[in-house]
């Protein structure tokens, strides 16, 4: 697996669960094609798990 991710907000966080909301501002997500390189750990994992409808992964380089 790759050592960083690169993950992009690709939709509104208008109309989403607190919870999901908390999480967007924990993955350093504020608007929307806004981007956070970070590292590939299991809690980072769960927080893109609970947001896979509103942002987009990619590996970083």
């Amino acid at each position: 697996m790759a050592k960083k991710i690169k993950v992009t907000q690709i939709r509104s966080k208008i109309g989403a669960r607190a919870n999901q909301k908390a999480c967007l501002s924990g993955l350093g997500l504020r608007k929307i094609n806004s981007f956070s390189v970070l590292e590939n750990t299991p809690a980072v994992r769960g927080m893109i798990r609970k947001v896979s409808h509103l942002v987009r992964i990619e590996t970083a380089i």
